[in-house]
């Protein structure tokens, strides 16, 4: 039924598209540093010292915030320093699938030699090109396989799938659609991490309010790439207190 349904659509779906891409407000990438370090906060404390990599598409960039500072890499190293000495990376581009993030990975100069917990954001454009079940679940496994052994990535958090049926720039059904697609590749990313011992699946919610949406209506304001940023923040710290318990 779904594929009849979306057979039926797709002149129309074709169209949306088109008038999206067309006046959808094109915001550029944060500006600022994509690597550096992070003075521990609390200097009486013991502080471990940690690398760390932000990897991704547009929402790592930082499309949606003007600075690093503002976005999701900077949120997070200011979370993560409060008692830790951050050494920290971004390799981030707009439109990138899964697939095209390893590629740029494999092309780009890494900082450090191992590093203790990767961040990504990855899967948005996987939807918007159709990218089939198959192929997402072999760009995950290659992905993660590479962190795994070449970038020697101890934790590995993949950042779900927002709810795109819920972005204010898609008309309907456009929305619908897209918004089915990302579930289902959001079922197939739990279930990656459920079966990757060096995954997790950061999950959790913005309010689809005006302050967390960037004026283009589609990605993160500095709002929600804070609570994004504490998430991480949160799920790594609770990690360590399992790991050291």
């Amino acid at each position: 039924m779904h594929k009849l349904l979306l057979i039926l659509l797709a002149p129309l779906l074709m169209l949306q598209g088109k008038r999206v891409r067309g006046s959808m407000l094109r915001l550029p990438e944060a500006s600022g540093p994509r690597q550096g370090s992070a003075p521990v906060a609390d200097t009486s404390a013991t502080a471990r010292k940690m690398n760390v990599l932000v990897l991704g598409d547009s929402a790592a960039a930082g499309v949606g915030c003007e600075t690093q500072n503002q976005g999701v890499a900077g949120q997070w190293v200011a979370q993560l320093s409060r008692d830790a000495q951050v050494h920290w990376q971004l390799l981030a581009k707009s439109s990138l699938t899964c697939g095209q993030v390893l590629q740029m990975l494999k092309q780009q100069r890494l900082e450090h030699d191992h590093y203790d917990v990767v961040l990504i954001s990855v899967g948005v454009n996987d939807v918007t090109r159709r990218t089939t079940v198959a192929q997402w679940q072999a760009d995950l496994a290659a992905l993660t396989d590479y962190l795994t052994v070449h970038v020697k990535a101890k934790l590995i958090l993949y950042t779900a799938l927002p709810p795109m049926h819920k972005f204010p720039a898609l008309p309907q059904p456009l929305r619908w659609i897209v918004g089915r697609q990302a579930k289902q590749l959001n079922r197939h990313l739990q279930a990656h991490c459920d079966h990757h011992r060096a995954t997790q699946l950061l999950a959790f919610e913005i309010p689809f309010e005006a302050k967390y949406i960037a004026a283009d209506g589609y990605h993160p304001s500095p709002h929600a790439a804070k609570l994004w940023a504490e998430g991480a923040a949160s799920m790594w710290r609770s990690l360590c207190a399992q790991e050291n318990g």
